[in-house]
């Protein structure tokens, strides 16, 4: 049964001031950036403070791929995101509970995010693999998926019903299992069960998955109340509302506002409400800095914003100029794995056969644990197909966005923000370079 617009079950019947018992989870806005949205401050959670504007690196499976968690931390990552779909489908929720949580689990002693598993079950839909970045040209269709690719999911108002991308077996994501699931990975942040569609869809339908979204937005703040209380012996943990609408501005102010009225109201019942937002959908990357300032001109100025799926150096910048405080995204450690290098004159791929006998570190201006080794070394290392390749590019890649991302978060302190971002971008993306 889907809750009506007035029904938004709190724990005030049950048990008026067990939610609030123990406030783990706050956040305060720092230094506001002249003339935009941009801001720092600090999100508190159980595990630690993040400090904002904070990139978030992806460890999909409780992992980030090829790197010890101690190395992630002491490059300067803050928190690290895992996967509530895949952890689901292996080893299993339960296993990560009687760890004691994510963090325990993968020896991570900071904070951690968790994402509800919508954008996979819907991806294995849709059948592309990267939506957020789809362009839309062709005809608008909503049954069109990536040619060659079988639909792995149907959506319907209750849920998602969908085959594992390992096994071919059959599942099915409710809001409320969602909750459950990422109630028992434990991570400090957790997202609600969205519908994620892609610029394919028609308006149309982009206009019932919004009131979809907001349903099931509805159903995961009860459920979240009703496990928070229940699970009282675990460490809070903070449920953030995800905003939908693809690139539309009515849809996306209109995710926003019915969002904000939901944590709102549901506070006022005796629940958590959101602790914070996600920003996530099917975007063109030339609109990313508009949509993001639409929904950040109309939620709480005093919630935290996370953007979904985001890494490249000059969208970070625009999505920090406009409101968003932290980001995620497995590109950095994904591109790593084959060869590509982040450099501060831009990237390039290690394989080539220019770096043979290139004596020089990866970037010889920024220093991490990869500066000791050189481009030669690293060379022969994917040449020879050795697994230290991916460790070291994931390191030194890892490194590079974290820095970038704390070093705007100093500009803005210092009043140097626009300065910092000119220069770097202006030196990333110059063009072909000698690196």
């Amino acid at each position: 049964m889907t809750p009506s617009d007035t029904d938004i079950p709190g724990t005030a019947d049950t048990n008026p001031t067990g939610l609030h018992l123990r406030p783990d989870h706050s956040y305060a806005v720092g230094t506001r950036l002249d003339d935009s949205l941009g801001r720092t401050g600090v999100i508190t959670t159980p595990h630690g403070d993040i400090h904002t504007p904070a990139f978030v690196p992806v460890g999909t499976k409780a992992t980030v791929k090829t790197v010890l968690p101690e190395a992630v931390e002491a490059l300067g990552a803050q928190a690290v995101l895992a996967n509530a779909y895949h952890l689901y489908l292996q080893p299993g929720p339960e296993i990560v509970d009687a760890a004691g949580g994510l963090g325990a689990f993968m020896n991570w002693s900071g904070p951690t995010y968790t994402d509800s598993g919508g954008f996979q079950v819907m991806s294995l839909g849709a059948g592309f693999k990267k939506v957020i970045s789809m362009d839309v040209t062709g005809e608008q269709d909503d049954e069109k998926i990536a040619e060659g690719r079988e639909r792995l999911s149907r959506v319907d108002d209750d849920g998602v019903t969908f085959k594992s991308h390992l096994d071919g077996s059959s599942h099915r994501f409710t809001p409320e299992l969602s909750m459950q699931i990422q109630h028992q990975l434990g991570a400090d942040i957790i997202f609600a069960f969205d519908e994620l569609t892609t610029l394919m869809n028609t308006r149309g339908y982009q206009e019932d998955s919004l009131e979809r979204t907001r349903q099931w937005a509805i159903r995961c703040l009860a459920e979240h109340n009703r496990l928070s209380v229940e699970r009282g012996h675990r460490p809070q943990q903070s449920l953030w509302g995800v905003l939908q609408g693809a690139q539309y501005e009515d849809l996306r102010r209109k995710a926003a506002r019915d969002l904000t009225e939901l944590s709102r109201r549901d506070q006022d019942a005796g629940g958590k409400g959101f602790g914070g937002f996600g920003i996530g959908g099917a975007l063109e990357k030339a609109k990313l800095g508009t949509i993001v300032g639409w929904v950040n001109s109309e939620l709480p100025e005093d919630k935290p914003k996370h953007l979904l799926g985001i890494s490249e150096p000059d969208d970070i910048f625009t999505a920090i100029e406009n409101g968003a405080d932290t980001f995620d995204c497995v590109s950095p450690t994904r591109v790593a794995r084959n060869g590509a290098i982040y450099s501060l004159d831009g990237r390039y791929n290690i394989t080539n056969a220019r770096y043979r006998s290139d004596f020089r570190s990866l970037d010889p201006e920024i220093t991490n644990y990869t500066s000791q080794y050189s481009r030669a070394y690293l060379h022969h290392l994917f040449k020879a197909k050795e697994g230290l390749a991916a460790t070291l590019a994931t390191l030194h890649n890892v490194a590079f966005v974290v820095q970038m991302v704390d070093g705007a978060r100093r500009a803005i302190e210092s009043g140097d923000y626009y300065a910092y971002r000119d220069e770097f971008l202006g030196r990333y993306y110059a063009g072909n370079r000698d690196n």
